[in-house]
């Protein structure tokens, strides 16, 4: 029922700043919490940011200080907003959407978006 598209991704210098969209269908977007996690090649997807309906936020160890997410209801949009990027940043990127139901959490992914920190 929930799609969600991602965009802005691509390469990048280290030092340089990207800033990734995740545009959402349906009606509800206000309802669920948005998250941004992040694969690299070998490892486990993490989790790197996360902004509930209330605008609450957490943020990986690793991105505090560089990484902002937010959010924009009215556009059906969350935003990762990423400065100060290394090279240890590569990875795909994924938006996520989660809400808690009677039966059990609904969860959507996005497609997955690459972002690469290089020279």
């Amino acid at each position: 029922q929930v799609q969600l598209v991602e965009s802005g991704g691509g390469l990048v210098q280290p030092g340089g700043s990207l800033r990734l969209s995740c545009a959402a269908s349906g009606s509800a977007f206000s309802t669920y919490a948005m998250g941004w996690y992040r694969q690299a090649p070998g490892k486990q997807r993490e989790m790197v940011g996360i902004i509930t309906s209330g605008y609450s936020t957490n943020y990986a160890d690793s991105v505090k200080g560089r990484f902002t997410i937010s959010r924009d209801n009215a556009k059906n949009t969350v935003y990762l907003q990423m400065n100060n990027l290394k090279p240890e940043d590569t990875a795909v990127y994924y938006c996520n959407a989660k809400r808690a139901t009677p039966w059990g959490a609904d969860m959507y992914w996005g497609q997955g978006i690459q972002v690469t920190v290089s020279s």
